[in-house]
């Protein structure tokens, strides 16, 4: 054996395209957007970031232009813990979302963050003393009780008001209909602080965000304690109808794009969502999440193509990445550049 053809193996680029691996000359460019124009040719998560620019520029280019493509949101609640809830309810505001899934901190921190902020911390503290103090740790950020104090003086009220609201129209609210309300409530008896809440934003410009596990957070505490206290049997939340309503908001589409931040329930609602209409059209998921282990919230596009909830034909890419890192230069360089 020649160890020098081993070493120098003749090569061929048959069927690949050519695209030279390469990054910003920082003496050609004078702003970040100049740089990350570059993204794509960078290579690694860069690259991914880079192509998922390009995809929902593409979504945003049909949208103006007034074809249909219907975009979903999915998030999980560390993110609205973070301040990527800023940003989100910008894109709200702005209507650059159609539907939103989330979980039950998705809802309740957007409120709780109208009445009094999170704080910045350290990921290295003593856990056991933060008890002692009444501050609860997302990470690196603190979450003070006095925050769930005051979110439970606002619930109670509003527990009272969809109650009357069941009475009078003679059926239990579906879970997008108590956001809904929410978000209507936050409107009558808050400032201008509602004016960066997702739960705000969603009401006024009717985006339905769907959640079936409301209860699975503070919302189910003060939840508890209203039905325990008062005895109460009435108050019902259903799910079942909000599932169609998700569901045909897919169905009826003519093109869905779906961006994913995260995995768990919000990721497996908007793709399995989009298996009744054969897949998505368009998707990007960031997560840190593997795929070793089978779970869903680690699982690829790849795979969602494998079940018939991405089209096999389909524009997608993942970013693995930490969302507050890229969502927001995402989100900068498809509606700000």
């Amino acid at each position: 054996m020649d160890p020098r053809k081993s070493v120098l193996k003749e090569s061929s680029t048959e069927g690949i395209e050519e695209i030279p691996v390469i990054g910003p000359w920082l003496e050609d460019v004078s702003s970040l957007e100049e740089v990350i124009d570059y993204y794509e040719r960078i290579g690694f998560q860069a690259t991914h970031l880079g192509k998922a620019i390009k995809i929902w520029k593409k979504v945003e280019k049909k949208r103006k232009n007034g074809e249909e493509v219907r975009v979903f949101l999915g998030y999980t609640s560390n993110i609205v813990s973070s301040g990527l809830r800023e940003v989100i309810a910008y894109l709200v505001k702005h209507k650059k979302v159609d539907v939103i899934v989330t979980t039950a901190g998705g809802v309740e921190e957007d409120f709780i963050k109208a009445l009094k902020p999170f704080i910045l911390g350290d990921w290295n503290v003593n856990d056991a003393e933060m008890r002692q103090k009444g501050i609860n740790r997302i990470g690196n950020i603190f979450v003070p009780n006095d925050r769930y104090i005051e979110f439970e003086k606002y619930m109670i009220p509003f527990f009272e008001r969809l109650l009357e609201i069941e009475r009078e129209e003679k059926r239990p609210l579906t879970a997008s209909e108590v956001i809904y309300e929410l978000g209507r409530y936050m409107d009558e008896k808050l400032g201008k602080e509602k004016e960066k809440s997702i739960l705000y934003w969603a009401y006024k410009n009717n985006i339905p965000i769907f959640c079936p596990a409301l209860t699975d957070g503070s919302f189910g505490d003060m939840l508890y304690f209203f039905k325990e206290e008062r005895g109460d049997r009435e108050l019902i939340i259903d799910v079942a109808n909000d599932i169609v309503k998700l569901n045909n908001l897919a169905i009826t589409a003519k093109e869905t794009a779906s961006i994913i931040l995260g995995g768990a329930y919000p990721k497996h609602a908007i793709i399995n969502a989009n298996l009744f209409r054969g897949g998505t059209d368009y998707a990007i998921y960031i997560t840190t999440a593997i795929p070793w282990d089978g779970s869903l919230s680690g699982a690829p596009p790849s795979e969602g193509v494998s079940w018939g909830k991405i089209k096999a034909k389909a524009d997608y890419v993942e970013i693995w990445a930490d969302a507050t890192l890229v969502f927001p230069i995402l989100v900068w360089m498809v509606m700000k550049s």
